[in-house]
């Protein structure tokens, strides 16, 4: 097939399939015509980069898949190589979700300390002779501060 086709197909664009054969991603072989040609086998490497590169994975890190399947391996995740980009992602992702478990730590105090400094601001509004808490600037709370004469 062509480039647009396996490009339609890939649901890529030509472009891109140019930018992967330049990274040596995508095998550059050329017809009796000059045309670039691909085929079957060519479509499999571009849907497991795609499927890769929808887990977060960058193209550098698919090359070892890539290559796997270009070996003649049945997935392109079943060779050592692969395994340890594998290892790599779990790593770097465990690592994101302990940091972003912290800062959901963080906020879920933060909202727990609002909360409770809103539950005491009502329960002294409610006490005898005490003064409404304002949440909001008043009229007298937004005006130009008295103005000192030193002089």
């Amino acid at each position: 097939m062509r480039i647009g086709e396996l490009a339609a197909r890939a649901g890529t664009t030509t472009r891109t399939l140019r930018y992967y054969e330049s990274r040596g991603l995508l095998p550059a072989r050329r017809g009796s015509n000059g045309h670039r040609a691909y085929d079957e086998e060519d479509l499999r490497l571009l849907r497991q980069i795609r499927m890769l590169q929808d887990f977060g994975f960058e193209l550098e890190e698919t090359r070892p898949f890539v290559e796997c399947l270009q070996a003649g391996h049945p997935a392109g995740d079943s060779c050592p190589a692969s395994l340890e980009v594998y290892r790599a992602k779990l790593a770097e992702l465990d690592a994101c979700i302990e940091r972003l478990n912290g800062i959901r730590d963080q906020v879920a105090g933060q909202l727990a300390r609002a909360e409770r400094e809103r539950a005491d601001l009502a329960r002294a509004a409610d006490a005898p002779d005490a003064a409404a808490p304002r949440c909001e600037l008043s009229a007298h709370t937004a005006q130009e501060p008295a103005r000192h004469n030193h002089g």
